[in-house]
């Protein structure tokens, strides 16, 4: 017994050591410059129904686009977006809950489904072959301090810690929904996330972020370690319920500190409190924390996608750029990986579009430089000097 325990242990050692060695390996933060080639926008349509959509972009740099109400659903482009694969079935039938996560150590994508719209039963989908097939697994998921379970449906995708403490910590959004999601219901609901310190099989739920009201989430880690947190909100009696939500965490996502009203971000179409689903990432650049965000910036029905940018880790967000005056609803973002094909490239999958359910939208932050400024906060000297 001491035998096979003790190579229980070295196996274990040996395996951990060789998924350090290839995280190390893979440059996680790369230059600016290739951010600030010539600006870019191109368009490339996605799927042809149904709705919800998240981008991830690989280890390998392949970018992987997933969506679905009815049957989740993935499509690859291993070319930074220029061509895409068929669609890959995820599972069928199935309720995209969004979050879809690379674990940056071991290389394997994650994506979340639910049984039907949620409170619903989870089933989480694994890929260890760079998105090309998908196996189900049921996880161990740990309650909140106050003793209630999260949902998943429907936020931006997850991320891989890379610094501090819980380095290499798989974390994604999530939101606990009371008993449905109906008016009277909106009070008791309130966003969350989960985090997995084992690539993905056990997952603790955080502290509930200290605004109620709040559900379909985003989060980014800055370079110190600190995770940014930024949340729709549906509750019509919260103040100026019509904006975004923010907090920090300094402690791995266990808890939400700082929490405050993001004025200078739209939560969707501003004649209605319902809120719209946005996208957000850090863009991988080494020592900075330049985050973009996605909603759509009309005063009514979503439409005129618009992307901003935040040079200070969320503290303020001085440029936006439309996107696309179409339709435009739900949103996720994606930053390109150094030393991959989408280096330098900044990726929005999208409800709305000229065809179609969804759409890819490529471009980079010289085109959003070239957008304008709103007024919270000041531009860096590098976007004057390109």
């Amino acid at each position: 017994m001491k035998r096979l325990t003790l190579f229980a242990a070295i196996a274990n050692f040996v395996l951990h050591f060789a998924v350090d060695t290839a995280a190390k390996e893979m440059k996680l933060d790369g230059a600016l410059s290739p951010y600030l080639e010539p600006a870019i926008l191109e368009f490339a349509p996605l799927f042809e129904t149904e709705r919800f959509p998240n981008i991830v972009v690989s280890r390998k740099g392949t970018l992987i686009a997933t969506f679905g109400s009815q049957a989740v659903r993935s499509k690859r482009s291993t070319d930074g977006g220029t061509t895409w694969s068929d669609e890959i079935i995820i599972a069928e039938p199935g309720f995209h809950g969004g979050g879809t996560t690379v674990d940056e150590r071991s290389g394997d994508i994650l994506a979340f489904v639910e049984d039907q719209h949620p409170p619903a039963p989870l089933t989480i989908y694994r890929s260890q072959d760079d998105g090309l097939t998908w196996q189900a697994e049921r996880p161990e998921l740990i309650a909140d301090s106050r003793g209630n379970l999260p949902s998943m449906h429907m936020n931006e995708h997850g991320i891989t810690l890379r610094r501090g403490a819980h380095k290499g910590r798989l974390i994604r959004p999530s939101r606990f929904y009371g008993k449905q999601n109906k008016r009277e219901e909106w009070p008791t609901h309130y966003t969350s996330a989960i985090y997995s310190d084992d690539g993905g099989r056990r997952w603790t739920t955080s502290d509930p972020f200290p605004e109620q009201g709040t559900g379909e989430a985003a989060v980014a880690e800055l370079t110190d370690g600190t995770l940014y947190y930024n949340s729709r909100v549906h509750w019509e009696k919260r103040p100026n319920n019509l904006r975004r939500r923010s907090a920090l965490s300094s402690d791995g996502g266990q808890t939400w500190k700082q929490w405050q009203i993001v004025d200078i971000l739209p939560d969707g179409p501003q004649d209605t409190n319902y809120g719209c689903m946005g996208g957000l990432t850090r863009l991988n650049i080494l020592g900075r924390d330049i985050l973009v965000y996605s909603n759509c910036d009309s005063p009514s029905g979503r439409h005129h996608g618009t992307i901003w940018a935040s040079f200070d880790g969320g503290k303020t967000w001085p440029i936006k750029r439309l996107l696309f005056e179409g339709r435009f609803a739900y949103s996720s973002l994606a930053s390109g990986r150094p030393g991959t094909v989408t280096e330098g490239s900044i990726y929005a999958h999208f409800e709305g579009g000229t065809t179609g359910a969804s759409t890819l939208a490529r471009f980079n932050l010289a085109w959003i430089l070239e957008g304008a400024q709103t007024g919270d906060g000041t531009l860096p000297t590098f976007s004057t000097n390109k």
